[in-house]
């Protein structure tokens, strides 16, 4: 291979005035990154053991949005109201769920930049500004729910002694655990993370333990496709939660994280090929958790009076009644494993919401004042939130079913640009995804889209009463949809007209 067919224009100049997701001082070296390529050496180095736990780290960190507490939420409902029989298409939500991440993983590591910062560069400011809003709303939707989770762990752990309200405050706090950890390196950051996975993990394979969930009807759940009419609502929410808007902007920012030399093909394919591996091995943890508690509330309630009125908040209380006991009681399993869940996901979105404010707005503040802003935009409606909420159970879940809306909205604000962008061989390089690749992630975008559409459909029939209200629904909708319509637009037009203009690059890989 001739020299100058290694390098590959992945990264344009970037001004020193602009904002990066890491320093190049932050990142972890990764072993013969600065070694010299031996002569007549060609091809992806062979598989190091070594070099993957180096790379190992974003994609846990990318997982726990997969684990956060509206999630586990989605999980025991399914579990109580439809039984084993979601548990196939859990499998595949988690599957499509890793074809996103990875593209966005790879947007990340063969330009350099993350979406956010791309978004900005590619979009007139109009545009630019209504993606970040819808970024950051969906960042407060998210975080909303992830530090009410973890207030209602922090209640439960308490025996009650601690309100909804005085939880949100504790949580609030995570953020200046995040900056602590910061200052020590990307590394111990994310160690820290992994003990919040294996507190998870070990306190709902306890759970699993305790109340023995049929393993034959767990098998049959996994490999035999199965809908009724009865669970379509949970089937749809097991999908909607998968995918979380903020996570997008997130994994790409994530893996500039590792030092990698971007003008050798060879390394950014290792790279891929590095993080693909630890995303998938994360997310098929992620997914064995979520097995964990959607059987554990199929054993213990499916069919019983109780199924349909199980939510965080009473949970933990149902499975004390009906197992008790044992040698650590139940009700603080799986509080430890929901707090565990809650401080995690709301530390990552601090972290995704540092990244998006960055990279939207081009702002170079101090880690710990764009942390405090960050933190702020979620905490503020939070405390308002567990005030006003506290004493109602029933408005809790009315007050989800709004956020898991809100989160929905936001989906193609995400994906679309996305999709474009490793589309496009000016922005990718050799490293644009192909005909196929791209089909495929399209088809899946398409679906994910069309089900939370069913889902704002299903939730606006029956919210939506009254002349005005009805007024101002349809007015916001087709804003909405014509807004999508310009992204699409815009992301094919642009590529059909580079495909007209002469290139000497090389076809994207699928």
């Amino acid at each position: 291979m001739p020299p100058e067919d290694n390098q590959i224009p992945l990264l344009s100049d970037q001004e020193s005035d602009q904002d990066v997701a890491y320093e190049s001082g932050e990142k972890v070296h990764i072993v013969g990154i600065n070694e010299p390529d031996e002569e007549g050496s060609l091809g992806v180095p062979p598989f190091s053991w070594k070099k993957l736990w180096l790379f190992t780290g974003p994609g846990f960190l990318m997982s726990i949005a997969f684990l956060d507490p509206g999630n586990l939420e989605g999980d025991l409902q399914a579990g109580a109201i439809a039984g084993y029989s979601l548990l196939w298409l859990l499998m595949w939500a988690t599957a499509m769920g890793l074809l996103v991440q990875l593209l966005s993983a790879r947007l990340g590591v063969a330009t350099g930049r993350h979406l956010a910062e791309l978004c900005r560069e590619e979009y007139p400011t109009w545009a630019r500004m209504v993606l970040w809003i819808m970024a950051e709303l969906a960042l407060i939707g998210a975080d909303i729910q992830e530090v009410i989770g973890s207030a209602i762990a922090i209640k439960i752990l308490s025996n009650g002694a601690l309100p909804l309200w005085a939880g949100v405050v504790i949580t609030a706090c995570d953020c200046f655990i995040f900056l602590f950890l910061e200052n020590y390196g990307v590394r111990k950051l994310e160690a820290f993370f992994a003990v919040l996975i294996a507190t998870m993990a070990i306190s709902f394979a306890w759970m699993f333990g305790e109340t023995k969930p049929s393993g034959t009807e767990l098998l049959l759940g996994i490999l035999v496709p199965k809908l009724s009419s009865k669970t379509i609502q949970q089937a749809v929410g097991v999908v909607g939660c998968i995918i979380m808007p903020h996570n997008v902007f997130l994994h790409s920012a994530l893996v500039q994280s590792r030092e990698i030399d971007h003008s050798k093909k060879d390394r950014v394919q290792e790279a891929l090929n590095y993080y693909s591996i630890e995303s998938t091995v994360a997310l098929i943890i992620s997914f064995i958790i979520n097995l964990f508690v959607t059987t554990v509330f199929a054993k213990a309630f499916y069919g019983t009076e109780l199924a349909s009125s199980i939510g965080l908040v009473n949970a933990g209380q149902y499975l004390q009644e009906k197992y008790g006991g044992g040698l650590f009681p139940i009700l603080y399993i799986w509080a430890i494993g929901l707090l565990a869940a809650g401080q995690s996901s709301t530390i990552t979105g601090t972290y995704a919401g540092q990244f998006i404010m960055g990279g939207f707005l081009n702002l170079r503040l101090k880690k710990w004042l764009r942390a405090l802003i960050t933190r702020s935009f979620a905490i503020i409606p939070t405390i308002i939130v567990a005030l006003v909420f506290d004493t109602s159970e029933e408005a809790l879940d009315v007050l989800n079913e709004w956020l898991n809306v809100l989160q929905s909205i936001q989906i193609p604000f995400a994906l679309i640009p996305l999709l474009c962008l490793v589309s496009k061989e000016q922005i990718m390089g050799t490293f644009k995804i192909g005909p196929t690749l791209k089909t495929v992630a399209w088809l899946v975008a398409l679906l994910v889209m069309v089900i939370n559409g069913y889902l704002l459909v299903d939730f606006f029939s029956s919210e939506v009463t009254g002349v005005m209200f009805t007024i101002v629904v349809f007015a916001f909708t087709g804003g909405y949809l014509a807004f999508i319509i310009y992204l699409v637009s815009r992301g094919f037009n642009l590529s059909a007209w580079r495909c007209l203009v002469p290139s000497k690059q090389t076809h994207g890989i699928e």
